[in-house]
């Protein structure tokens, strides 16, 4: 494994000027390219201390053997120098934004004597108007389903067209009238090329028109008593209606515009882009990448930056028409977050569109409530992301194995149970134990714990908080080694150790895990401590930690059991916290002892709960009186209020005139 340091580049020898760099392993590939404002500050950073880097970051680094760079004049060029790069060297280490295939977008072939309307991938073509892109090449198939019996264009290849012409009968959407079957003639090149012109007139926007127009129709042949083709018309009205609710309105003033959103970890990142052309959206899609860790980019802004860069730029390649459709660029992008260089990107992009691009962050009104929508889905993206590796046997017997390779474990650790602490400034301190059997979570053995040892000392102790747990754990493990593993029917809690304890923290929280083990003489139990900044695995009595790759299927579910036991604990850590203050809130309340406390947090659970009741609902726990419900409800700083007052109708003052406030507002 090279060292970074045998191929610095020489002290003073980086140019301060912006610019593109690329590093190369020791046979020359490209690995990774990024650009920089000044890059002297930036490579800098890459060899000032390797052990504080991102994992993945420090894994480049360790796998190249040199750094070249070229210096550009702007960003603008740096941006538009950088995409050709990564487009060029496909580098390992880049965060890519692609599919093993393109989106699907619906074709309307204009460029022939009789329009064609199918489901293509690939770059633009000069004639040819598009509409997309879709998720899925079903959605356009069923979207052409519901329209071709308004729209009745050809759908068939030039063969088949070719074909049928010969024979002299239509094919069988031609029988079924959902084409209109030019090639038999039954309507001449002006007429389908008028149909396919309504299609695309409906698929841009121009829809109240058209459905105005059919209602027309209809109307007009029921008063001719023509009610079967009135019946038609009423029908394909439908099936517009129907394709319209597929392409919900989301602005009226016919936005054109990309709303992308972001939702990642500390490993992964999911972005969604929705496409609304004509103020409808028009496509959706969405991709999740593993996130690259450069030193100086962390957070959205960094992601923000790289999507519009690859993304943008890979659809300019794609090509486009002049028209607002189908410009590979729309005229507004809402981000999440500006990126530092949000200028250069905007003059970029507007280079790309031929004309002025908006990259702005939405505030309020409808695109805001739209970007929290296109939020939502991303959130939800990463989510089914994790669920579907969690839930893959494959994918989680190749966690577990990759765990047993690289902590050197006789056995594949099929329970693994992980220990995370939650405090606030040495108060409150909690502890929370989860199971996973099989990489999955077996919910039934979690654990709370309150501890005692640290508890009212002021002060936060996360190492003597582990070792406490670990002890009070293995001590009821070991105290009832002699009963049966099965009891009335159900395992015993705990009757079976961990093959693998986990402790939230690095080496000093590990180590004293493993004394605790060792004092109780438990040998058969491995213990690692997985740091959360660097995701770095401790091991016992070892110097330094094991690096496990960011991609590898073992980090992966070590991180989604130590985040499972942090949520764990911070629920419990919460409801300990609202019963601690509610309690401390009634103090002061004379005549209220400790019991009749604990009896009020009972029954009402919370603070804010106590301060909507009335006098009358406190008084129905046992052992308030009236007297003693008022001073409760003055000490948490309610006015007081019972049944009766609530009921009562406030009598007018005698001294000043009843005003009628509704005439007053009218008058004025």
């Amino acid at each position: 494994m090279p060292d970074p340091q045998t191929y610095r580049p020489a002290v003073g020898s980086i140019p301060l000027q912006p610019g593109v760099y690329r590093f190369r392993d020791p046979r020359g590939r490209v690995i990774y390219v990024g650009k920089a404002k000044s890059l002297r500050s930036r490579l800098n950073s890459y060899f000032a201390d390797v052990s504080g880097l991102a994992p993945r970051t420090r894994q480049m680094v360790t796998t190249a053997g040199s750094v070249e760079w070229t210096v550009v004049n702007t960003e603008v060029e740096a941006l538009q120098l950088e995409y050709n790069w990564i487009k060029e060297f496909d580098p390992r280490f880049n965060i890519r934004y692609r599919d093993d295939k393109s989106y699907p977008v619906l074709a309307v072939t204009l460029n022939e004597e009789y329009p064609r309307l199918f489901v293509y991938r690939g770059p633009r073509r000069k004639g040819v108007r598009y509409f997309g892109p879709y998720s899925h090449a079903w959605a356009i198939r069923e979207t052409l389903d519901l329209l071709t019996r308004v729209f009745p264009a050809r759908t068939c290849s030039n063969g088949v067209f070719k074909r049928h012409s010969q024979i002299g009968r239509p094919c069988l959407l031609g029988y079924i009238d959902k084409c209109s079957a030019p090639c038999v003639g039954n309507v001449t090149a002006e007429q389908h090329r008028r149909i396919v012109e309504n299609f695309c007139d409906f698929l841009a926007g121009k829809t109240d028109r058209l459905v105005r127009d059919l209602e027309k129709q209809m109307n007009a042949a029921a008063e001719e008593l023509d009610f079967e083709r009135a019946a038609r018309l009423r029908d394909d009205i439908g099936a517009l209606k129907r394709a319209l609710e597929k392409q919900t309105v989301v602005f009226g003033d016919g936005t054109d515009a990309d709303v992308v959103a972001f939702a990642d970890d500390d490993l992964e990142a999911a972005v969604q882009v929705f496409h609304v052309r004509g103020g409808r959206v028009r496509g959706q899609r969405g991709w999740v990448v593993e996130k690259s860790g450069e030193p100086g980019e962390s957070g959205q802004e960094h992601l923000v930056e790289q999507f519009i860069t690859q993304f943008y730029g890979e659809q300019a390649e794609l090509g486009g028409s002049a028209d607002e459709a189908n410009a590979p660029v729309p005229r507004e992008v809402l981000v999440p977050c500006l990126p530092e260089n949000a200028e250069e990107l905007t003059t970029w992009l507007t280079g790309l569109r031929g004309s002025r691009v908006r990259l702005r962050v939405p505030v309020r009104g409808d695109k805001r409530a739209l970007a929290e929508t296109v939020h939502r889905n991303a959130k939800e993206a990463l989510t089914q992301h994790k669920l579907k590796r969690a839930g893959d046997f494959t994918a989680r017997s190749a966690a577990l194995q990759s765990i047993q390779e690289f902590l050197g474990l006789a056995d594949a650790p099929l329970r693994i149970e992980c220990v995370d602490i939650s405090h606030v400034q040495g108060t409150d301190v909690v502890a929370s134990l989860v199971v996973f059997e099989d990489g999955l979570p077996r919910k039934s053995d979690y654990r709370h714990f309150a501890i005692r040892e640290a508890a009212g000392d002021g002060r936060s102790d996360d190492v003597a908080s582990i070792a406490e747990v670990t002890r009070r754990r293995f001590l009821r493990h070991i105290g009832e080694a002699d009963r049966p593993l099965i009891e009335d029917g159900k395992a015993r809690r705990f009757a079976y150790p961990p093959n693998l304890y986990v402790v939230d923290g690095g080496a000093p929280q590990v180590n004293a895990a493993a004394a605790v083990l060792e004092e109780l003489g438990v040998t058969d139990v491995a213990v690692i401590g997985l740091a959360k900044r660097l995701e770095e695995v401790w091991v016992p009595a070892e110097a330094d930690p094991v690096i496990m790759p960011r991609n590898s299927e073992g980090l992966y579910l070590l991180q989604r059991i130590r985040d499972e036991a942090h949520r764990f604990a911070i629920s419990y850590h919460r409801s300990k916290r609202s019963k601690r203050m509610t309690a401390s809130a009634l103090d002061s309340v004379p005549g209220l002892g400790e019991h009749r406390r604990k009896a009020l947090v009972t029954h009402f659970g919370s603070v804010a709960r106590l301060k909507e009741a009335t006098v009358d609902e406190i008084t129905s726990v046992h052992g308030i009186g009236v007297t003693t419900a008022r001073a409760v409800l003055e000490a948490l700083g309610v006015e007081v209020r019972d049944a009766e007052a609530v009921a009562a109708p406030a009598e007018p003052v005698p001294d000043e005139p009843l005003i009628d406030h509704d005439r007053t507002r009218a008058s004025g």
